[in-house]
């Protein structure tokens, strides 16, 4: 068996050997290849940075990467990994990783990040072998928000174009897909909540899929939590949003107080390549 990247690789053979790997997951993946195509797009994924293992030239394996400067820092996101289901057990990702990380390193990748589900004790052993090392840890939660009357406000709709990102909070705590340079590459329309005409908490939606990806209160007005959530349910009263720091302690109260369902839970692990 070979590694090798994944740019020549057609994309219905890459979403073949993905959705096969993924068919016993914690969670349902979508089948639309549609849906990749454009996740993939917008998280900024480079096919020559990423990487599959090959028997003769069936993938069996692969490491998906979205490559991009995020913080300051030129970033490989792992976005998918996956071994089909008669060849785990075999090693493969770690063999695609010690292809990969040299790899990323002679391409001035400085630090590798991924995600993984909180339950999935294997895979986490696994990472840590490679040396990774968990950073944050995350909460994804979904259902309908359950929430009573609220003061009077208005809600503005902004171009995401026109957002200054540096005045909106806690932009360190979001996860890769949840960052403004995903955001802007997707189809998201940015909400402000003014009361008392002065601008007080802000959401990110994805209308389409129901979808959260930014939302956060500007002041400590009180009731100001309250005014957010009603003014998200009159765009989407049914709702998903997935990887809440959970060092932000107000802001998981307060979904827990509209009803939403902790789901699931996930680690955001990373590794210095440069050190490597």
């Amino acid at each position: 068996m070979t590694v090798q990247n994944l740019s020549n690789t057609p994309f219905d053979e890459l979403l073949e050997c993905f959705l096969l790997a993924f068919d016993d997951y914690y969670v349902k993946m979508p089948t639309d290849p549609n849906y990749y195509k454009q996740r993939w797009k917008a998280a900024k994924v480079d096919f020559s940075l990423s990487y599959g293992m090959f028997d003769n030239e069936k993938l069996i394996g692969f490491i998906i990467h979205a490559v991009d400067t995020r913080n300051g820092v030129l970033t490989a996101y792992n976005t998918g990994t996956g071994v089909i289901p008669e060849y785990r057990g075999r090693r493969v990702v770690k063999s695609i990783y010690e292809y990969a990380l040299k790899d990323l390193k002679q391409n001035g990748i400085q630090k590798s990040t991924l995600e993984v589900i909180t339950k999935n004790e294997r895979a986490i052993k696994s990472y840590e072998s490679i040396g990774f090392k968990i950073g944050k840890t995350f909460k994804c939660y979904n259902g309908t928000i359950n929430i009573g009357n609220s003061d009077q406000f208005t809600v503005k709709e902004i171009d995401l174009n026109a957002i200054d990102w540096s005045n909106l909070p806690n932009q360190e705590s979001y996860s890769w897909d949840n960052q403004k340079e995903t955001i802007l590459e997707s189809k998201y329309s940015f909400f402000q909540v003014v009361y008392n005409n002065k601008p007080e908490s802000f959401f990110i939606i994805n209308s389409q899929k129901n979808y959260i990806a930014q939302f956060d209160v500007l002041n400590t007005e009180s009731g100001n939590w309250n005014r957010l959530f009603t003014a998200i349910k009159q765009t989407s009263a049914t709702i998903k949003i997935n990887n809440v720091d959970e060092r932000l302690t107000d802001k998981l109260y307060n979904l827990q107080a509209i009803g939403l369902n902790n789901i699931i839970d996930q680690y955001e692990m990373e590794l210095s390549i440069i050190k490597q």
